[in-house]
């Protein structure tokens, strides 16, 4: 391989480029496998620079288009965090709105007692979606092919799922703590994994199933002791990890047969999302019903369902931006890591009774979603050392 880039620099020479020389680091076969992959993005990023000095030198001189390795190294790493800190401020707001949209405006609702705009709540949040990403395709930033009603109707099997996870979470939250709801989220991973072992035929490894067992131990045992649950609230937790689960699997299934980018998929799960759930806050009365509750017709009101459903939204990004930045397994880690500030963020602001055993429970329950990501890890550790010994073979 050295003797690869040799040859090249001194063809450059002969040839009278005055680009900068690459750095050579030598004995690659005695590095380790990380070792291996940063000297070989190393290499590539300097050939990159050597390039676009050696076509470009009339417009920008050799000096101005050269980084030193520390400075690349500290860019790259800012725009991790960046993408990891954004990622878990859309992730943590977007729980935290809509605990504040389902449960602290209902005794605003014309009527009273148990009525509520969920329903509707996840209409409003669907339509900003879709003006969203409609703007973003305008200004070139994504592509997703046009509405078609073939498309939709293949897809509409995956977007009733989709709804019956929005529905749900918010009712969760109306119902519960948001502690509470947030460990039982984990739960859905459970359900999922099962459903793909028995669908798929994807069988869990022991360490996945020691962090489920922790995980469903310390959740059972934080809902016996917290004062507040009900078995309504039980209930509606249940059926979203049901109905999460059921999306991610019949979506595995379903993108082998409709082929949508990421935003396409936004664009279909919210576009068929309004078109489902409108009739029926139409017939269960939530749009007359909002439009006779004069008391929820405020700023503060349409502020935060407007930012619910732009937040919504831009966590698509997020959730991309950091795969990208970052990897896979560190997404999995974020997502497990920014569940405890939204934990003690949801205990703050909506200053929930939580007794000292249920705070035990939930931190085991947390316990295992962390020792989850870290069976996730080992794992993909153990794929990618798989891979290279096999590279190394052929």
């Amino acid at each position: 391989m050295c003797s690869t880039t040799d040859t090249k620099m001194e063809t450059n020479d002969e040839k009278g480029n005055s680009s900068p020389k690459t750095v050579i680091l030598d004995d690659i076969s005695s590095s380790t496998d990380v070792e291996k992959q940063y000297i070989a993005e190393e290499k590539q990023r300097n050939s990159f620079i050597e390039n676009d000095v050696s076509e470009n030198s009339h417009l920008h001189p050799p000096s101005s288009n050269w980084l030193p390795r520390w400075k690349l190294k500290f860019q790259e790493n800012s725009k991790s965090i960046s993408a990891c800190t954004i990622y878990s401020f859309c992730s943590i707001s977007m729980v935290l709105v809509n605990k504040s949209l389902a449960s602290s405006y209902n005794h605003l609702i014309e009527g009273g007692g148990h009525r509520d705009l969920n329903i509707l709540l996840v209409v409003f949040q669907a339509i900003i979606a879709v003006f969203c990403v409609e703007m973003c395709k305008q200004l070139g930033w994504v592509e997703y092919p046009n509405f078609r009603w073939e498309t939709a109707k293949r897809w509409a099997p995956v977007n009733v799922f989709f709804c019956l996870m929005l529905f749900t979470s918010i009712t969760a939250l109306q119902y519960n703590s948001v502690p509470m709801v947030t460990i039982f989220k984990n739960i859905a991973n459970i359900s999922t994994c099962f459903g793909d072992y028995y669908f798929f035929g994807n069988k869990p490894e022991f360490l996945v199933l020691v962090a489920f067992g922790v995980m469903l131990s310390g959740a059972v045992a934080a809902s016996w002791n917290d004062i507040h649950v009900s078995s309504l609230g039980l209930m509606w937790m249940c059926l979203n990890c049901l109905s999460t689960s059921g999306y991610v699997l019949y979506m595995k299934f379903a993108t082998k047969a409709v082929k949508l980018s990421k935003f396409g998929m936004v664009f279909y799960n919210n576009v068929l999302c309004v078109l489902i759930l409108l009739p029926i806050a139409f017939y269960r009365n939530e749009v007359l019903l909002f439009f006779q509750s004069v008391a929820l017709h405020t700023p503060e009101y349409f502020t935060k369902n407007g930012f619910a459903g732009v937040v919504g939204f831009f966590l698509n990004f997020a959730s991309l931006q950091c795969v990208a930045m970052t990897g896979p397994t560190t997404y999995a880690i974020i997502g497990s890591v920014n569940k405890v500030p939204g934990v003690f963020l949801g205990y703050w602001l909506f200053q929930d009774e939580i007794t000292e055993k249920t705070w035990f429970f939930i931190a085991i329950s947390m316990a295992g979603g962390f020792l989850y990501s870290y069976a996730k890890l080992r794992k993909s550790d153990t794929n990618t050392k798989k891979t290279v010994d096999y590279e190394g073979r052929k």
